[in-house]
């Protein structure tokens, strides 16, 4: 503000274009802090250029067309506009933040009440369920932020929320994820969680899910996929060698070491590093012995 200010002052004949400049950072403040910020910023402004007026009367006194005209009119003008925009694009930040506090809420909620569910004894030794609990523990191996971690843990459950009688449709609708992007993970198209602006949290956990599937079926590479869906692939491929789904169970050192020692894996490096730090010194030896 004091470096327009300074353009206002020295630099511009037309100082009145230079004027709507003070918009800028009414609305950064709006759109980063919110109507307190964006007002008192807008405020800030209109002090500031009153006070240049003051100071330099002859500021705006080319445009004074006849006697007793005054700039301080046009300022007020200009000053209530600004004050009342920064108010406005304040409040509408605010009322965005509130709701996507209530959706992340809910969302946390939903995620509550399916814990619980599959920490029933009935559940406790879900497949699932035990993939999303290993998963974690690699993803905090890696020094994943705590939504990459919760992303990960949802995508885990997810089979799951279709036993509760939820279709994988009517997730991709609710997710806004067309059968046409679905058809192109499957059909070996890189993914990219950012790749769309809507769809928020259940979006992301559904193109991981999906990405984890086309890795497991070898139609993705590991450079082409999220690293969360490495680590759930990593997990789920663990769970099932330890639980028997592969024919044989083994025990989780036998497991751990096969993992380790897997030459054409399709996960990278620090994926399996967080698997050999989250799983014990024998896988460690393993891959060290390899």
């Amino acid at each position: 503000m004091v470096l327009i200010a300074g353009v206002l002052n020295f630099m511009v004949a037309s100082q009145r274009v230079v004027l709507s400049f003070f918009f800028l950072p009414t609305l950064y403040s709006a759109y980063h802090f919110g109507r307190r910020h964006a007002t008192m910023t807008a405020c800030f402004s209109v002090m500031l250029v009153m006070g240049l007026t003051y100071t330099n009367p002859t500021l705006f006194s080319h445009r004074v067309a006849a006697a007793g005209d005054s700039p301080y009119f046009d300022l007020t003008v200009w000053g209530g506009i600004l004050v009342v925009t920064a108010y406005a694009m304040g409040t509408l930040y605010e009322r965005n933040r509130e709701n996507l506090t209530e959706l992340r809420e809910s969302y946390d909620g939903i995620m509550v009440i399916l814990q619980h569910f599959l920490s029933n004894q009935k559940y406790s030794q879900d497949h699932s369920y035990r993939v999303s609990v290993c998963a974690m523990r690699m993803a905090e191996c890696m020094g994943l932020n705590s939504q990459m971690v919760e992303d990960v843990h949802a995508a885990a459950l997810l089979p799951n929320v279709n036993r509760l009688g939820v279709s994988n449709e009517v997730l991709y609708k609710a997710a806004n994820i067309s059968q046409d992007e679905v058809d192109a993970i499957r059909k070996g198209q890189a993914v990219n969680l950012k790749s769309h602006t809507t769809g928020g949290s259940l979006r992301r956990i559904l193109m991981i899910s999906l990405a984890q599937e086309a890795l497991s079926a070898r139609c993705l590479k590991a450079t082409q996929v999220p690293v969360e869906s490495q680590v759930l692939s990593l997990a789920d491929t663990y769970e099932t060698l330890t639980s028997g789904g592969a024919g044989h169970a083994l025990s989780p050192a036998q497991a751990q070491q096969k993992i380790a020692a897997n030459v054409g894996q399709p996960y990278e490096q620090r994926v399996v590093d967080a698997f050999v730090k989250a799983f014990g010194e024998r896988a460690s030896g393993a891959s060290a012995g390899n």
